[in-house]
């Protein structure tokens, strides 16, 4: 759920950052929950115009940065606990697609099994939901430099994912 989380908060900066409605807004976020995640500018609209062509580059730079930061900022201002809300609500938005079959795309981590360059790992990509769970993967295609960066969060979640198991008795 938390790349559904990251997308909101991605789509709340851009709403703000252009002063329009969320409604009208879509994000595009990959890779884990945290600072090595990857918000895709290009892929992330206002009624379908990407964010590219409505602010300059160094405003979406600045957005991308706290989206990236956006859990420490509300950990931040809450000051005694983690945020609660936010993931909750991605937590339903995905129940209601698998509940309703609704077969919504969403950021969610998937099992990749070569997608994306990516092999054996839980790592934050677009899916489709559905009643099934995950119906399908969605590949989208990646600048290098977005590929990556991409790949560098995926190292960083295998990364951690190894420190655990050396953790098991």
């Amino acid at each position: 759920m938390a790349g559904v989380l990251d997308a909101a908060r991605f789509c709340a900066f851009i709403a703000m950052e252009l002063n329009v409605s969320i409604e009208n807004t879509q994000a595009f976020v990959l890779g884990s929950h945290g600072d090595s995640m990857v918000p895709l500018p290009r892929y992330s609209t206002v009624a379908g115009i990407p964010i590219t062509e409505l602010m300059p580059q160094d405003r979406i730079d600045a957005l991308v940065e706290r989206t990236r930061d956006g859990g420490a900022e509300i950990v931040g201002l809450l000051k005694t606990c983690s945020a609660y809300y936010a993931p909750a609500s991605a937590a339903v938005e995905m129940a209601d697609s698998i509940l309703k079959d609704k077969k919504k795309i969403l950021p969610c981590a998937a099992y990749l099994q070569g997608e994306y360059g990516i092999h054996d790992l839980f790592t934050g990509v677009p899916v489709k939901i559905g009643r099934n769970g995950v119906d399908e993967i969605i590949e989208v295609t990646l600048t290098e430099e977005e590929s990556a960066a991409l790949k560098r969060s995926a190292d960083a979640v295998k990364s951690l994912v190894e420190s655990l198991n050396k953790l098991r008795p």
